[in-house]
């Protein structure tokens, strides 16, 4: 838990190491923390966001609203066919109590609060090596903007704005920041000097 008034930072996952780790999650039968990943990376969304969705709303659904806690905005979120599965999988595996019950409930019944999912990110990271500084649940988020930005390179204005869109971002540079671009950009500034 980071102290209050405090900066954190969260870095990203490179997207095939996320899917990875989704797949070994599952093997080896974490499918909670498999589907709290899944859920992250593939549509964005923030963790107060995924903790307070309910299996009535994802499974055998092609879309799904929310209401983002955060901003109180209405959001519509598309699931791919492959996210459906992953997710119909979890359900078979995880038992949960109904339909209508959280898609994350700790092994004591409640509902995991954000400290203790960074928590287990922490060991999940350490436990498979994962090749990344600072991970907490900001890190899917972020993984989801990269691999949106990456897959849409060839116009990455556009790629940013759609995300600023999606984050709900005022401006692009802040979406820019957000992801890392900024840094980048200005060290890569450094790696055209020659002699």
């Amino acid at each position: 838990m980071s102290l209050k008034y405090s900066s954190t930072t969260a870095d990203y996952l490179i997207w095939s190491d996320a899917m990875n780790l989704i797949r070994k999650l599952s093997r080896d039968g974490n499918y909670k923390m498999s589907l709290l990943m899944a859920m992250g990376c593939f549509t964005g969304l923030r963790i107060s966001d995924i903790l307070a969705l309910r299996w009535r709303q994802i499974l055998n659904k092609d879309e799904f609203c929310i209401t983002e806690i955060k901003t109180g905005k209405q959001r519509t979120i598309r699931l791919n066919p492959q996210l459906q599965q992953h997710i119909r999988d979890c359900y078979e595996h995880i038992s949960p109590i109904g339909i209508n019950a959280p898609i994350l409930i700790s092994q004591k019944g409640t509902a995991f609060t954000i400290q203790r999912i960074n928590i287990i990110l922490k060991e999940i990271r350490e436990k498979y090596r994962l090749k990344i500084k600072n991970f907490s649940c900001h890190s899917l988020r972020k993984t989801f903007g990269r691999q949106v930005y990456n897959m849409n390179s060839d116009n990455a204005e556009l790629a940013l704005i759609k995300l600023m869109e999606l984050f709900n971002h005022s401006s692009v540079s802040i979406t820019k920041r957000y992801l890392g671009l900024r840094q980048e950009e200005i060290l890569q500034t450094y790696d055209c000097l020659s002699f």
